[in-house]
């Protein structure tokens, strides 16, 4: 996937995950929500969601964006919501982060280590989680005075045993009322992606990505005559032209962001 970045400033690089499920009291499961920021490490988010399904994690972050702002990268694993084993790798959030401007930074498959402030993070929150409560509810009103511990009372050493709540602020780009469309150049070539996930390329229909329904992506020619597609400016593929299939292209990789 390339070099991580290292957070240089507070918003600069966003880590968010599912902490393994756990079964409360009345048999419901809970399968919590993190983020974090890599910097401060700050808890931006922490929900009592029962699924690691995009309509759950998707409500909680977008709180997440409107009270804190946009951070520039988000980091994730490979697993579902946050990517797929599609030649784009896009999901309905990840394309959401794309049209907001934030880059998705992803770690090896198998190489959790790579997130390992998040992952520490999660050792930290089985107290939150031990003995499980009887509700969900219940579950929720435990992480809530969980957060305001962690962030404004709980002295972390790599930040000189200070809380995280000393050393965050919020980003300055704020989340948008409404969600940009591309602007894709004159000489491209745009298509709208079907509710299949096809675009109609040269009198083929080329599968391009299902996340992207209803969205318009460019087609344009590199400078060794391949044919890439974008999505806003994240190059997503290149169409085979042997094959009339998409497949993966080396820019296509998410790539570290400079502070």
């Amino acid at each position: 996937m390339g070099q991580l970045t290292v957070p240089q400033h507070a918003n600069h690089v966003w880590a968010l995950d599912h902490k393994g499920w756990i079964r409360l009291g009345d048999g419901s499961r809970v399968e919590p929500f993190t983020v974090t920021d890599g910097f401060s490490r700050y808890l931006i988010s922490l929900a009592a969601t029962g699924s690691t399904q995009y309509a759950e994690c998707q409500p909680p972050l977008e709180r997440a964006f409107r009270e804190y702002g946009l951070p520039q990268i988000i980091r994730s694993d490979n697993g579902s919501p946050f990517a797929s084993t599609g030649t784009t790798g896009l999901t309905a959030l990840s394309v959401w982060w794309i049209k907001l401007g934030i880059r998705h930074e992803r770690i090896d498959p198998g190489h959790p280590q790579q997130n390992g402030r998040h992952e520490r993070f999660h050792l930290t929150l089985l107290e939150a989680m031990r003995p499980p409560p009887p509700t969900q509810a219940a579950q929720a009103r435990r992480f809530a005075a969980f957060v305001r511990d962690y962030n404004k009372e709980r002295p972390h050493e790599s930040l000189g045993q200070r809380p995280p709540a000393s050393v965050y602020q919020t980003s300055p780009r704020a989340m948008p009322r409404r969600l940009p469309e591309p602007d894709y150049p004159a000489e491209a070539a745009v298509r709208q992606v079907r509710s299949n996930g096809e675009i109609k390329w040269r009198g083929d229909l080329i599968h391009i990505c299902s996340a992207l329904d209803g969205e318009t992506v460019a087609v344009e020619e590199t400078e060794d005559g391949y044919w890439q597609v974008r999505f806003f400016d994240v190059p997503i593929g290149i169409i085979d032209q042997k094959t009339r299939k998409l497949r993966r292209c080396a820019s296509a990789a998410p790539q570290p962001t400079k502070p």
